[in-house]
């Protein structure tokens, strides 16, 4: 392989989008979706989520902090809001996550259209031939501190909420978001309604969860496409082989065939996609039944790239530190959970157009050491600007190069946001019986009355 030569990378993208996008127009406009009158406050929504959207590139040690930071203008990222703390969490508990689901997808949509797909570049063939290629999965949060008095005498595990990400394969950015303060909720149910938020002819990615005859169902009727691993709990009926030969030294078999009883659901005409050496085997399921649009070999090729949105969650949970949630009540998670994936999103744009000018792919930048870069950027650059309002508001006479210096911090070289290669060596978890214990907040004696009062 070539060795890469030295160039800098721009680190102002993600304060640029977030400033460009995130603006009282598009918070007005996202309420004015959900909602048609609102109290004037002194927490504004735009002051609300620029505040959230501050907690994740920040990462204060608790939100009183943040708030003093904000009003005693410490920190640019914070917006200053004359109020004392308990409005601002009484705004917290009073507005419910639709507005920041709103202004999330909102802002997705202005995103996706600015960066052409340049992930998993391996797949743009059958990129090319479906509307879109997404991911589904579920994951849950991080557990809850034991500081509340409701969870003093709870033995087990109590988690706040659990999500579900539709991942973008070509664009890698989070197309969806679904926040469920019931940790236990079922994730297929959840899935089959995101499903309304897909274009048509898209082509989903899924695990055994999604093998079932109501989730092809499901497909059929938004006119999407599936590719999912099998679940052996679903029965298969052979119909007609379509293809076999040798691929890779092992058989690979494509069939036809029909799946499920059709008591729950009706029963599917599928193909069943198989390759087996030795005791290895991979089997995929998928409703594209003609080979020309979606060969055997690609449908096998595609399920690996299933692990991108797992990385999104390692990425939403360690990186932008959503494995730490600020605060215990369901509307405020969800405000912290839509804030981290909007600037996500726009790191996501951000590595993607900076692999672009290293001439990189852009699974070579790193995420955890990109975006506290990024986050460090923001934040001077909001200081500078600061800085000059002030020259300028002291001195309006003053020539714009005492104010316009050098700035070393918004580039960085390339060689500090690779990836580094991880070595054959792997150090197995200890696997620690007490994670199956787990109990939502939702499921907690008294908890369903608390969530009540909170939302």
């Amino acid at each position: 392989m070539a060795r890469r030569t030295r160039s800098d990378v721009n680190l102002l993208r993600l304060a640029e989008l977030l400033q460009e996008h995130i603006t009282p127009a598009l918070c007005h406009a996202a309420f004015g979706r959900v909602r048609k009158t609102e109290r004037q406050r002194a927490w504004t929504l735009t002051a609300l989520v620029q505040f959230w959207v501050a907690v994740i590139l920040r990462a204060p040690r608790a939100l009183s902090q943040a708030l003093a930071d904000g009003l005693e203008v410490r920190e640019p990222l914070f917006p200053r809001v004359p109020a004392t703390p308990e409005a601002f969490f009484q705004r917290c508990r009073d507005l419910r996550p639709a507005f920041f689901v709103e202004v999330f997808e909102r802002f997705t949509a202005r995103v996706l259209t600015a960066v052409p797909p340049r992930y998993a570049a391996e797949m743009a063939e059958v990129q090319a031939r479906f509307a879109a290629l997404v991911v589904f999965d579920g994951s849950r949060l991080a557990a809850i501190a034991r500081r509340l008095k409701l969870l003093w005498d709870e033995r087990a595990v109590v988690l706040p909420g659990c999500l579900l990400g539709v991942y973008d394969l070509g664009r890698g950015l989070c197309r969806a978001l679904v926040f469920e303060a019931d940790a236990a909720a079922s994730e297929l149910k959840r899935a089959v309604a995101a499903l309304d938020r897909l274009a048509r002819d898209t082509l989903v990615l899924g695990d055994r969860l999604y093998c079932t005859a109501a989730f092809f169902e499901a497909l059929h009727e938004h006119g999407c496409w599936g590719v999912v691993r099998r679940n052996k709990q679903l029965g298969l009926r052979k119909r007609q082989r379509l293809r076999k030969r040798r691929v890779q030294g092992g058989c690979l078999e494509d069939w036809l065939v029909r799946a499920g009883s059709g008591v729950s659901a009706p029963a599917q005409t599928l193909r069943y996609v198989r390759w087996r050496r030795g005791g290895t085997r991979y089997e995929v399921l998928t409703n594209v039944l003609t080979p020309a649009r979606l060969s055997a070999e690609e449908a096998l090729d595609l399920y690996p790239y299933r692990w991108g949105i797992e990385r999104m969650f390692f990425d939403l949970k360690e990186v932008l530190n959503l494995n730490r949630v600020y605060a215990a009540n369901p509307n405020a998670v969800a405000m912290q959970v839509y804030a981290a994936a909007i600037v996500y999103n726009g790191m996501r744009v951000a590595q993607s157009e900076a692999a672009a000018q290293l001439g990189w792919p852009p699974e070579d930048i790193s995420p955890a050491k990109f975006f506290p870069k990024l986050a460090v950027a923001c934040h001077l650059h909001l200081q500078e600007q600061q800085w000059a309002r002030q020259f300028h508001r002291r001195g309006p006479r003053a020539h714009p190069h005492l104010i316009h210096r050098r700035r070393p911090w918004a580039r960085t070289a390339s060689t500090t946001i690779d990836v580094e290669r991880r070595s054959e060596y792997r150090r197995h978890r200890r696997y620690c019986p007490a994670r199956r214990h787990w109990k939502s907040l939702a499921h907690v004696r008294g908890g369903r009355r608390f969530l009540a009062k909170l939302s």
